[in-house]
């Protein structure tokens, strides 16, 4: 049975990193909110740029309506490259902890566990299977004991123009730093630095990136 908590107070220290229960009635309200809007989102059927950026505005809780649209497709579609384009399906935990910069690209069956904070940045793209998972557990397994104990998590940072290839896995605290690589079937452990391609499991650089000037 999940201790009686303040549930403010376990909410802001699982946005801390520390440790929280997960199955307090807020949170699994807050999931389940998510999973609503994350499920209308794949059942869709044929979508324009628009609509995706108003589903992805349901799952991540925003209500600021979104700007006036363009004078024709190509226009509305620069209008609303402060959204992200996602192919389907998505699934995705809370919605309220992802922050997503300009041009990005969510390639097919994207996962996100945003325990804590999930950052993307501008004009980064992803393949199919891309997991980023910002929660973990315990090692203790006492500590750790099923749905009833405590679990915690640590911000991702993913920075500008990263290509991240299919099934490549995030794993809790890692920072990209922009203009990264990260090889197909990859898992990414450890900090990455700008302008690096790095692939494996786990993931070590293999080379720096040399950049042409604009």
């Amino acid at each position: 049975m999940v201790p009686n908590v303040d549930e403010a107070d376990n909410l802001a220290r699982m946005e801390r990193g520390e440790l929280y229960y997960a199955f307090t009635p807020n949170l699994v309200a807050a999931r389940r909110r998510c999973g609503e809007a994350v499920g209308r989102f794949n059942r869709a059927g044929d979508l324009t740029r628009r609509e995706i950026a108003q589903h992805w505005k349901e799952i991540t809780n925003d209500d600021t309506p979104l700007p006036a649209p363009g004078a024709s497709t190509e226009e509305d579609d620069q209008v609303l490259q402060s959204y992200p384009w996602i192919e389907r399906p998505i699934n995705i935990d809370y919605g309220t902890n992802i922050k997503v910069g300009v041009n990005v690209f969510i390639n097919f069956n994207c996962t996100i566990i945003d325990t804590c904070l999930v950052s993307i940045g501008s004009r980064t793209m992803f393949g199919p299977n891309v997991s980023l998972y910002s929660g973990t557990h315990p090692l203790d397994p006492d500590l750790r004991d099923g749905t009833n104990g405590p679990e915690y998590g640590k911000p991702i940072t993913i920075g500008d123009d990263c290509w991240l290839a299919g099934n490549v896995i995030i794993l809790p605290g890692v920072t990209i730093g922009n203009g990264c690589v990260v090889g197909a079937g990859s898992v990414v452990t450890k900090d990455v630095p700008p302008y690096h391609v790095v692939a494996g499991n786990p993931a070590r650089v293999l080379r720096k990136i040399e950049r042409k000037q604009k």
